[in-house]
């Protein structure tokens, strides 16, 4: 299934996180199809980064500003009346989770409690995405995917932090979004829980694409820690057509579909970080290598796979590009990157191709 292209023109789209990487595609995306969007997100955190590749403060509503301040995120949404919520803004690296635990929580958790209370005081909102990961469930590093109704939990600061922002989520809507004396939601609210999310311009330190593009860029050995370890990857704009799909059901159905989704890729594309890697030293060439860190580093998981048979049979989504088509795409992007290409205008022709692919299988 596609998203409804019509129903986003003019549409008034509030992004926390518009900075990210996830958030900078999603603001271009929402764009493209004649939406109307106002992000709200701390300063991009590293150089280069997507944000400014795609010259969104030229495109968008841009307010620099922190999900921990309350009132000023508040204020922002009031003068903005968005019809649409999508809140991707956190501090997303399992690492820097080790390093900063309060940081990961306050923002993750704390952030995610302020931008419901401010929702409370906004009136017109009906549609309404809390992005949390997959990492929100108690993972038993077993062979079974993992459904919404598995436990969520966490090891490490940042899991736990993005379990608790699913309880924080689930705990608003039943306690103050849904009146049942009037006819139940009126505000349809959802958590979305995705993989390992891969494509061009993603420059996040301590992530495993933007690591090998450094390394390749600069022809040196990417350092691998967990070569062995088993994750969901996806193309980001599968991810976020399913974001898009589920925000226009939320809209127009609130009762029916506020609830968590996961949102995974085929069996077949969950590979190890050994596969990914040497599968991008094939396609960049140009002597490319990889050799094990053998230093010592904070725990991470060796296993995780996400059931997404929810959302394909009652959303009717499902992954349009493969792996191996997903690790070309992201690659020729970054590419064009270094070659001194107009990225804009390469970024709209990928989310064409994307969209005329997705058409043929429909």
């Amino acid at each position: 299934m596609e998203i409804n292209r019509s129903f986003w023109n003019g549409k008034k789209v509030f992004i926390t996180g518009h900075t990210g990487f996830k958030g900078s595609w999603l603001s271009f995306w929402l764009t493209e199809l004649g939406a109307k969007v106002k992000g709200y997100a701390l300063p991009p955190a590293e150089t280069p980064n997507l944000f400014e590749s795609l010259k969104l403060e030229q495109r968008i509503q841009s307010v620099f500003g922190d999900i921990r301040d309350f009132d000023r995120m508040k204020n922002e949404m009031l003068d903005f009346e968005p019809e649409i919520i999508f809140h991707m803004a956190a501090q997303a690296l399992v690492r820097e989770s080790y390093e900063n635990p309060l940081e990961t929580f306050e923002s993750n958790v704390m952030g995610t409690a302020n931008l419901l209370e401010a929702v409370r005081s906004v009136p017109g909102v009906r549609s309404l995405i809390s992005v949390t990961s997959d990492k929100c469930y108690e993972n038993k590093e077993w062979d079974w995917k993992y459904r919404e109704i598995d436990p969520v939990g966490g090891r490490d600061p940042y899991s736990a932090s993005k379990g608790c922002a699913e309880l924080i989520t689930s705990s608003f809507r039943r306690s103050f979004f849904n009146d049942d004396s009037d006819g139940g939601l009126k505000t349809g609210i959802a958590t979305v829980r995705a993989g390992n999310v891969i494509g061009g311009g993603d420059w996040s330190r301590d992530r495993l694409i933007p690591d090998i593009m450094r390394s390749f860029s600069e022809r040196k050995a990417v350092i691998i820690r967990n070569p062995s370890a088993v994750r969901p990857w996806q193309y980001i704009l599968d991810l976020l057509n399913g974001y898009m799909i589920l925000a226009e059901k939320l809209y127009d159905d609130p009762g029916t579909f506020s609830e968590a989704w996961n949102f995974g890729p085929s069996e077949r594309d969950e590979q190890s970080v050994e596969f990914i890697t040497d599968k991008m030293i094939k396609v960049w060439g140009d002597g490319a290598s990889w050799k094990l860190d053998k230093t010592a580093n904070p725990h991470e998981a060796k296993y995780l796979k996400l059931d997404s048979s929810k959302s394909r049979m009652r959303l009717r989504w499902s992954t349009q590009v493969n792996l191996p088509q997903a690790l070309e795409y992201l690659t020729l992007w970054y590419k064009k990157y270094f070659e001194g290409a107009d990225m804009v205008e390469f970024t709209r022709q990928q989310i064409k191709k994307f969209e005329e692919e997705l058409k043929l299988t429909q």
